[in-house]
């Protein structure tokens, strides 16, 4: 019998379901939305009045530093006066503000006073201006967005982009212009501005379907698009969160996250705990070997209620946890609900993860996930129901799914207020995001973890951009297949890439996991066991003939990893070129594994 649950509240998960004859399948939440805000600068001000000093965000004074906190009428303060300034700027609002800056206090006050000046805004990835020698992504973004302003926290980390890139007619904003070869202003001046009734006025006036963001996709496999993001999206992505899981996360007290928030996962968090009057910590780590020791110091302080990670975050925090008592007993006492997003996490990763938490306190965790993308605020599907299978979920309320068919599966198309108008500048990519019934085309596909039972939530089956072609004619869905593959060589293995366009048969480049390392005398062996088990009754477009370890690790500088700590697959095999040749050698190198022909006695 399964251990119970901490205490959780569920909403309804119930679901209409509209089966047409070409097999297409509709489904929306019997629950309707919440009513919402479409205001987040109002939101801000709301809860300044009534939280006051109560601390919204928390951020280390350098690493293993003290943390230095912002109340909720501090932010107001801070948010007033970048507004006042931006206002008193005349900027045409399309035009934008350009944020540089990673997670900080100073960036979101940033952020909620341009949204109170009703100019968009644009966040970047930290690697567009501190990676490569030309900056050609940043670049590509300034001439997509047009920015009038550009902030740029630390004027000493961000020398070399803002002195070698041109950025038109933009006004810095920084912490020490003086440091700079160029004219800029400073931050502490900006804060200084005295604020009129014009800011109250600008906020009351939003228009809730107009542009206040554009995020960007993540530009793994061509330059990045940008997002048009509205008040009424991110109002009403809000809303779903708080109506299916605000309760049991806790989002009114404690929380400590990482993503970045130029990503809307991150985004979304920071807003989150805004509307809901919670607490903030600005976590200084990333699920990287050189930069984890810092989350997990954080964990052992903070205890969050609600912990946001990527699978690969959770694979690195279980090996610590297993390792450390302390940070068990401080991690599973205070989580009140996990979440994983990103990419799907192994079903051995969420039972081990599960199987710590019972042994340490008792009783399981609530451990979900969320389903969305760039187009649609954040996660809008999500698993708010019992069960024990890793997977997309179900719709929150307010959204509707389409479901058409792909031969074993279906795509996904969704449609509700949280869907994108569209991208910025781009209208080939315009043309057709939508179908003829306004649902927003994922490229996402998915299938029912119980054939005929939504009850059971739908399961992430791979996107048809990353499906390709073997030699022999066969398609192969590379996304399911990886994901099928870690859960088999679990936890042997960290990360892998699939090899196999245009070749004969599969193979695959894998980095070993902590576990992977330990069992280095005899992990050649396991491998090829593992193999033998996976190939069984697979055919060529699942079968592994090859696998190869990698020694370098995924790199950063490279843009092989994303922010959120994924591996982007095409930008990782491009590099990797020399190691996709060996692998694909006729006669194999000795470190080239094979599956075993049989097996053991």
């Amino acid at each position: 019998m399964l251990a119970p649950f901490k205490k959780t509240y569920f909403p309804s998960a119930a679901m209409r379901e509209e089966r047409r004859d070409d097999g297409t399948i509709v489904i929306t939440p019997v629950t309707p939305l919440d009513t919402f805000e479409a205001n987040i600068p109002a939101e801000l001000a709301r809860q300044a009045r009534l939280l006051g000093d109560k601390t919204y965000l928390a951020q280390r004074a350098g690493r293993g530093g003290p943390w230095i906190r912002q109340s909720y009428a501090a932010m107001k303060r801070d948010a007033d006066a970048i507004a006042q300034w931006l206002l008193d700027q005349k900027i045409p609002r399309d035009r934008s503000v350009l944020i540089l800056s990673g997670n900080s206090i100073a960036h979101a006050a940033i952020k909620y006073g341009a949204m109170s000046a009703q100019l968009p805004l644009c966040p970047v990835s930290l690697n567009y201006s501190l990676l490569g020698q030309d900056f050609g992504r940043l670049r590509h973004v300034i001439g997509l967005i047009r920015p009038a302003v550009v902030f740029a926290e630390q004027a000493r980390i961000f020398q070399r982009a803002l002195e070698q890139v041109d950025f038109g007619d933009a006004i810095i904003i920084t912490d020490q212009p003086q440091l700079l070869r160029r004219p800029a202003l400073a931050l502490a001046t900006v804060l200084a501005t005295p604020v009129s009734a014009a800011v109250e006025h600008s906020i009351a006036q939003i228009d809730p379907d107009a542009p206040t963001a554009y995020m960007l996709t993540s530009g793994s496999t061509s330059l990045p698009k940008a997002v048009i993001q509205t008040q009424r999206m991110v109002g009403a992505n809000l809303a779903q969160g708080r109506q299916v899981l605000g309760e049991t996360a806790g989002w009114r007290h404690v929380m400590l996250d990482w993503l970045p928030w130029s990503h809307v996962s991150g985004a979304f968090t920071k807003m989150g705990v805004l509307t809901s009057g919670g607490t903030l910590y600005i976590d200084g780590g990333r699920p990287i070997p050189a930069e984890f020791g810092e989350t997990v110091a954080n964990l052992k302080e903070i205890a969050p209620a609600f912990y946001v990670n990527v699978p690969i975050g959770y694979a690195m925090l279980a090996e610590a946890l297993e390792k450390d008592e302390i940070l068990r007993q401080r991690f599973f006492g205070g989580v009140r609900l996990a979440l994983y997003g990103g990419a799907g996490l192994p079903q051995a990763l969420y039972d081990r993860l599960q199987e710590l938490a019972v042994a340490t306190i008792g009783e399981r965790i609530f451990f979900t996930t969320g389903y969305g993308a760039t187009e649609t605020a954040s996660g809008c599907m999500a698993i708010y129901f019992p069960t024990e299978k890793v997977g997309i979920g179900l719709p929150m309320p307010g959204l509707s799914v389409k479901l058409v068919p792909v031969d074993s599966r279906y795509e996904l198309r969704l449609r509700g207020p949280v869907i994108t108008p569209g991208y910025l500048n781009n209208p080939d990519a315009n043309e057709n995001i939508f179908d003829d019934e306004g649902y927003y085309r994922t490229g996402d596909t998915a299938q029912y973890h119980e054939p005929g039972n939504i009850g059971a939530g739908l399961l992430f089956a791979g996107r048809l951009s990353e499906e390709f072609k073997l030699a022999t004619g066969s398609w192969v869905s590379a996304g399911r297949l990886r994901a099928q593959l870690l859960e088999a060589f679990a936890p042997l293995l960290a990360d892998l890439l699939i090899c196999g366009e245009t070749r004969d048969y599969l193979a695959v480049l894998a980095w070993r996991s902590a576990a992977g390392l330990a069992a280095q005398a005899t992990l050649h062996s396991q491998l090829a066991e593992c193999l033998r088990l996976f190939n069984a009754e697979r055919g060529a477009s699942e079968r592994i003939e090859r696998l190869m370890l990698l020694e370098e690790p995924p790199s950063v500088d490279a843009h092989e990893v994303s922010d959120k700590g994924t591996i982007n697959q095409r930008v990782a095999l491009a590099r990797r070129s020399a190691d996709v040749e060996r692998l694909y050698a006729p006669q194999p190198a000795a470190d080239v594994i094979v599956p075993n022909t049989a097996a053991p006695a």
